[in-house]
């Protein structure tokens, strides 16, 4: 469904991803993980159009999308949540909901779309909180927009930039269900990047490893667990 085929982006003399090629398959929920400064980040926003790669392709449902501008990737069917979560403080929560809708895949008005928006914030919990100002949410409460936002594009893959950091042991189990049920009942494919490796192990079919802007392993939530290459970018030589 999306794949990268030796992607490599710099930023001056820095190289922040070098020759990565990953494939994301539909349906799937697939894991990014990798220390602090790997390359996890900047990966999703080559795919989201936020920055041109120096080189290599991307490509979505079998078309090439290297360096479409990010309001026509959203169209064709990619969402993404942010790390540092970026809602619209000083509007209501189901005004940053409707916005997202109208600029999204459906062909729908600011009316409809403040119709259709309470759905979605009643699936993610958010329904109490539709006429509160984005600004006045708690940190998880902020997360769940972040995700209803991306859910009102209507996409065909989310892409999740650390949802579950900052959360606590309930917060992350409640997410994961989330997750799950993103997936199940909306036939949304997942494409995410998480520090909790225990959520990472316990939700995702497949993992890829970034570690220096190099792609260093791939493959299942047991096989990344025991894969020496991986314990040492993490633990460092004494542990792998």
């Amino acid at each position: 469904m999306l794949r990268g085929e030796k992607v490599t982006k710099r930023f001056g003399g820095l190289t922040a991803l070098k020759d990565i090629d990953f494939s994301v398959e539909k349906g799937s929920i697939f894991g990014l993980i990798g220390p602090n400064g790997s390359g996890k980040t900047t990966l999703f926003n080559v795919v989201c159009g936020v920055y041109k790669p120096e080189g290599g392709k991307i490509f979505f449902e079998g078309k090439e999308i290297t360096g479409l501008p990010p309001h026509k990737i959203c169209k064709l069917g990619i969402a993404r949540t942010f790390q540092i979560v970026k809602p619209f403080a000083n509007m209501k929560v189901i005004d940053n909901v409707a916005i997202a809708m109208v600029h999204g895949r459906g062909k729908v008005g600011l009316k409809e779309a403040r119709e259709k928006a309470p759905e979605l914030l009643e699936l993610l919990g958010l329904h109490r909180k539709a006429d509160t100002l984005a600004k006045s949410l708690t940190l998880a409460e902020r997360k769940k927009l972040e995700v209803a936002r991306a859910l009102a594009t209507e996409p065909k893959i989310m892409l999740l930039d650390e949802f579950m950091a900052g959360l606590n042991p309930v917060e992350v189990d409640e997410a994961l269900s989330m997750i799950s049920k993103i997936r199940e009942d909306f036939g949304i494919t997942i494409f995410m990047i998480e520090h909790v490796l225990k959520a990472v192990m316990k939700i995702c079919e497949k993992v890829m490893v970034l570690h220096h802007g190099v792609k260093i392993a791939e493959g299942s939530p047991k096989e990344i667990a025991s894969n020496k290459d991986v314990i040492k970018a993490y633990l460092g030589d004494r542990y792998a």
